[in-house]
């Protein structure tokens, strides 16, 4: 992965804090200042994943009072006749 340079300006009482912060943790206000971006870039990306899942729940419960429903037994067969289709093929391929 390449590098590349981040500057910004910041008053100087908070750099010597900061940086005295990271010192008493051994570590260089750099290495903070990029462990805070990746945790914030993971944070943002849970965050989308959770607006993303909740839609689909949303999806399914609007699709469920809708009446658009399909019956447990119904679903059970499906599934029952794909895991027999699988067992099959494993057993013919020797497996």
């Amino acid at each position: 992965m390449s590098e590349a340079t981040f500057t910004f300006r910041v008053d100087e009482g908070l750099k010597d804090q900061f940086s005295n912060a990271a010192k008493s943790r051994d570590r260089t206000s750099a290495q903070l200042l990029r462990d805070f971006m990746r945790d914030f870039v993971k944070q943002q990306e849970a965050t989308e994943h959770d607006a993303w899942f909740r839609s689909q729940v949303q999806i399914g419960l609007d699709s469920a009072n809708a009446g658009k429903l399909i019956p447990a037994a119904q679903v059970e067969a499906e599934f029952a006749a794909k895991r027999a289709a699988t067992r099959s093929r494993l057993e013919s391929s020797g497996k």
